[in-house]
């Protein structure tokens, strides 16, 4: 079941990579990931929380504009599969399964950024324009991640 959350964690990363890490840090500060006594109870100090929270806001309003980069080109794609293996790896280290949490996350991180980019250039083209089709990866993203730390706790 571990495994299973730290890979849907990455899923969501691929989608946003600020709200993975945002839902994470909220987890932690929440006490539904029990990161206190890990390397990863940081992650649940106000400071990481804020910080976080910030930067998933800046990529929600970013990522609704037109000159939007692809994910999939090297550097974003690899930031996400990073990304997600360090959320996978914080969901891990609840359970002394940190490499597991952290290989689930990269694998899942793949997942939603290929398969993100896919979903997205079909909602756009549905649309017949970005902005919607970012608003409900954003949704997807925001409910995704909150529903899979929740579910460790």
């Amino acid at each position: 079941m571990l495994y299973l959350v730290a890979l849907l964690i990455g899923v969501v990363t691929g989608l946003r990579v600020g709200t993975a890490l945002a839902v994470t840090a909220w987890g932690a500060w929440l006490g539904w990931l029990p990161v206190a006594n890990t390397w990863a109870s940081f992650t649940g100090h106000w400071i990481a929380v804020g910080i976080f929270t910030i930067l998933a806001i800046v990529e929600l309003i970013a990522d609704q504009l037109p000159s939007t980069p692809s994910r999939k080109v090297p550097p974003q794609f690899g930031t996400r599969v990073v990304v997600g293996a360090f959320c996978g790896a914080v969901i891990g280290a609840t359970a002394s399964a940190t490499i597991g949490g952290l290989i689930a996350g990269a694998i899942g991180a793949v997942i939603g950024t290929l398969g993100g980019a896919e979903a997205r250039a079909r909602l756009a083209a549905a649309f017949g324009k970005d902005p919607p089709a970012a608003f409900i990866e954003d949704a997807v993203a925001i409910i995704g991640g909150l529903l899979v730390v929740a579910a460790v706790a």
